[in-house]
């Protein structure tokens, strides 16, 4: 397992804009499929966007195509998760999810449980 750190989490109008970090402790990291969960109180852990380990491929829940973008920096290891537009409903805890399987290739980056290592998650409020 990885240890992951998200912030960048706030209290924000809606269409505005926020940016999440997730620091990875281990240079490994570049070889882990990542992505960026939400969970909403009273509501099951959902899909936001992942990246795979290249970075080359990304992938975006229908509700943030458009809105959100995912990237990599790997000097820093550092996954980032632009967000735009915010909505009212964007309002959840994120979190940070990280396995080393190329969750892509199995069909299964979506389901939460697939990933071995999650941070701790950070607040993302969004006012109307």
């Amino acid at each position: 397992q990885v240890q992951l750190e998200e912030s960048g989490g706030g209290v924000v109008p809606a269409g505005g804009s926020l940016r999440l970090s997730c620091a990875a402790s281990e240079r490994t990291f570049s070889s882990y499929f990542m992505a960026w969960f939400r969970q909403a109180p009273g509501k099951e852990r959902e899909f936001v966007a992942a990246i795979t380990w290249s970075g080359g491929t990304t992938y975006y829940a229908d509700f943030v195509k458009g809105r959100f973008t995912i990237s990599k920096n790997y000097a820093q290891n550092t996954v980032y998760l632009q967000m735009n537009s915010l909505k009212p409903e964007d309002t959840a805890t994120y979190y940070c999810a990280a396995d080393p399987s190329p969750l892509d290739y199995y069909g299964n980056y979506k389901v939460p449980r697939m990933y071995d290592s999650w941070g701790q998650g950070t607040q993302v409020t969004v006012s109307s």
